[in-house]
């Protein structure tokens, strides 16, 4: 669940909660109501490729179920 703040508290606070924005994001409200939501600028795809090379090993033929079937004609 994001954390949400008041516009006013917003505006004092906003360099610092900009380094501090979670995945979830802020809430900014005003009155109580919500009216913007921070979120942070999500990683491109770049920092994904070969995040996973040295924790993965893949066993067996990758593109079969594993499940035998025979269709019939």
């Amino acid at each position: 669940m994001p954390k949400t703040i008041g516009a006013a508290r917003f505006k004092e606070q906003c360099l610092a909660l900009l380094d501090s924005v979670g995945p979830d994001g802020i809430v900014i409200t005003k009155h109580g109501k919500p009216v913007a939501r921070l979120l942070p600028v999500e990683s491109g795809s770049q920092d994904l490729l070969g995040a996973l090379q040295s924790k993965l090993r893949i066993t067996g033929d990758i593109q079969s179920t594993g499940i035998s079937w025979h269709a019939e004609s």
